[in-house]
């Protein structure tokens, strides 16, 4: 039985085996705050063994995804020791926590209505399948308040190309839902809320046809093998291949494939 942590700055919801990570800090837009991060950070470790958790789904409260870093910690800090190794200490956190999130051998959506900045818009890159509102607004603000998006750079890159990259945090654009898909920041683009429930919906029925145990071994070779070189590649491959074949998902999914019946992890 899944045990998830208790939290203050997140709500988790976990039904029928998908679990919904509900950011919950409106008096700063859901900033990622130290509490926040924690909270969510915990939930995720939580739950990253327990392949009877089958896919996550983040969302923000109060009609915003994530409003990025929090500003005012940004400045208290300052004071804390030395100012230079509380902020290299603090910006390397946040970028463990995009790992941790892309790591996740479950299928992670983002769903995003309201507002995606800076942080938030990193965030949400690190998820397998993003859908937003057309009217959900997204920038990455770092350069127009003086400091780098460090951590979200190589991650925004990844998503959208270098060119496209260049252009967003180099100029301090400004866009909508509506042109994420020109910009490859999204995979669904919706009219409202309940429109990214049934993209979830419909993403969900997806996933329970796939083994669980594959999906994480799959995610696990994807963010692996472009830092290997050919011939790692091939056999990190041929190692997690073997890894499935002869698991009892393997097993399981070539003897429902020979007798003509759904895979247990179906039902």
């Amino acid at each position: 039985m899944t045990t998830l942590p208790e939290t203050t700055k997140i709500i988790n919801e976990l039904e029928n085996g998908w679990l919904t990570i509900w950011f919950n800090s409106p008096e700063n837009r859901n900033a990622l705050s130290e509490k926040l991060t924690a909270d969510f950070i915990a939930t995720l470790e939580a739950v990253k063994d327990d392949r009877s958790v089958r896919g996550i789904t983040l969302r923000g409260k109060g009609g915003i995804f994530c409003a990025g870093g929090d500003l005012k910690s940004f400045s208290a800090g300052q004071a804390d020791g030395d100012p230079r190794d509380h902020f290299k200490t603090m910006n390397r956190g946040v970028g463990d926590m995009f790992d941790r999130v892309m790591s996740m051998p479950q299928v992670v959506i983002a769903a995003v209505e309201g507002a995606a900045i800076a942080g938030g818009l990193g965030l949400m890159c690190c998820a397998d399948v993003i859908a937003v509102t057309k009217d959900a607004k997204f920038s990455l603000t770092e350069t127009m308040i003086g400091i780098a998006p460090a951590q979200i750079a190589p991650i925004i890159v990844a998503r959208t190309g270098l060119p496209i990259a260049k252009k967003l945090m180099l100029t301090g654009a400004r866009f909508t839902g509506a042109d994420t898909k020109n910009l490859n920041l999204s995979d669904y683009v919706v009219e409202n809320a309940e429109g990214l429930e049934d993209i979830i919906a419909d993403i969900q029925k997806g996933v329970i046809k796939c083994a669980p145990g594959a999906i994480g071994i799959t995610k696990e070779i994807l963010m692996t093998t472009p830092h290997l070189d050919r011939e790692a590649q091939k056999d990190f491959a041929a190692e997690k291949f073997a890894d499935c074949i002869l698991s009892d998902e393997g097993r399981e999914g070539i003897a429902s494939f020979v007798q003509k019946r759904k895979p247990n992890w179906t039902n």
